[in-house]
């Protein structure tokens, strides 16, 4: 297991200000998990993982990696970087290019400082090359790779040592974007079949909750919200939260009363039913979240009564293929929702939206603009 305490980290400069690049980090991952760190640049990820690899050294907090305290602010415990034993796979892979597939995958076996036997060294990178399916290029030179076959020998290579630990940063985003789309479900394979613990930092939100066990979603240094990808994406805490995971419609209102659910909040689009488990006090302003998908379409009035029905006027619409997005004039705001292309509805035509109280969250504080689109 991981475990990080209090962690902070502050820069200083003789001609500017301090600069709290992360504060109060706490999180902890059990041993097999993939766990994410996920926040636009410069919200401190990366610091919080270097941290962890040793190539940078917090200001405050407590790092233990199993049994091994490998940082300790109060205890002024530092341990260097290559004696921590965790594997680190970078943006760019720092192949070595007059090496081949075996030697650069070797590489880290021969410089240890107790050398192992020839064979043994072959063994364990034959192995691992097949865990990254390049076991039928390990004499190919490493300059003759693909990108994606670049990224998969950076893995071996991090992976030969048997860390205790696997430190991921952004390490598909020098790749285009099918390949990394087929990367992910490769990276994925390995870390489950190999069941090692990995922190994986990106800011791209789709990697994030297609790769990830748990997430930590970061701003401003701090840790917003940890949850799993659904709860996430699904129950976001904060407008920040929200926005930031794919595309929501935010609505304001004011709470009227409570719901088998949670609350009923009056909005300008109407009496919304809304999702929430802890106390909050009728008459409470409050920003609430519906996803593009969440808001059910239907060209006739829905006939489930569990749900909140909206009546709308469609005012733009665009085919993607798979799906269409409406934008939907309902009292003067404006609604995105993503359908199947079987909703044909014409622009300027009336259409109803079905929307599932589990399904609109309302949110800690209120969003910046009342019912606005991002």
């Amino acid at each position: 297991m991981l475990t990080i305490e209090n962690l902070s980290t502050v820069y200083q400069s003789p001609s500017a200000k301090p600069v709290l690049a992360a504060s109060d980090v706490n999180f902890s991952v059990p041993k097999g998990r993939l766990f994410t760190l996920l926040g636009p640049s410069g919200c401190g990820k990366t610091t919080t993982l270097r941290s962890i690899a040793g190539l940078e050294r917090p200001t405050t907090g407590v790092i233990t990696a199993g049994n091994r305290v490998v940082f300790s602010g109060d205890s002024k415990i530092f341990i260097a970087p290559n004696r921590r034993q965790f594997g680190m796979v970078f943006q760019s892979y720092a192949i070595w290019p007059h090496m081949s597939v075996f030697e650069n995958a070797a590489f880290p076996l021969r410089v240890r400082s107790k050398r192992l036997p020839e064979k043994e060294i072959k063994d364990k990178v034959m192995k691992m090359l097949a865990a990254v399916s390049l076991d039928h290029l390990a004499e190919r030179q490493a300059t003759q790779l693909s990108g994606g076959q670049q990224q998969r020998l950076a893995l071996a290579r991090a992976l030969v040592m048997e860390p205790e630990l696997l430190l991921l940063d952004e390490p598909l985003s020098n790749l285009d974007a099918k390949l990394r789309e087929k990367m992910r479900f490769e990276l994925k394979k390995i870390q489950r079949e190999l069941g090692i613990t990995t922190i994986y930092v990106t800011h791209d939100q789709s990697e994030a909750l297609a790769l990830s066990h748990e997430i930590a979603v970061m701003n401003q240094g701090k840790i917003v919200q940890i949850g799993s990808p659904r709860d996430i994406y699904e129950r976001p805490k904060t407008a920040f939260v929200a926005d930031f995971i794919g595309s929501t419609n935010f609505i304001e209102g004011v709470i009227r009363d409570r719901s088998d659910h949670g609350y009923i909040v009056d909005s300008a689009i109407g009496s919304l039913a809304a999702d929430r488990k802890d106390d909050l006090t009728v008459g409470t302003a409050v920003s609430m979240s519906i996803r593009p998908e969440d808001l059910r379409l239907s060209e006739t009035p829905p006939t489930d009564t569990n749900h909140t029905v909206i009546q709308g006027t469609v005012s733009a619409k665009v085919f993607l293929g798979e799906c269409i997005d409406f934008k939907i004039m309902v009292n003067e705001v404006e609604l995105l929702a993503r359908c199947h292309p079987s909703i044909r509805t014409p622009v300027g035509g009336t259409i109803y939206m079905s929307v599932d109280p589990l399904k609109c969250a309302i949110l800690n504080g209120t969003a910046s603009r009342t019912a606005s689109l991002h």
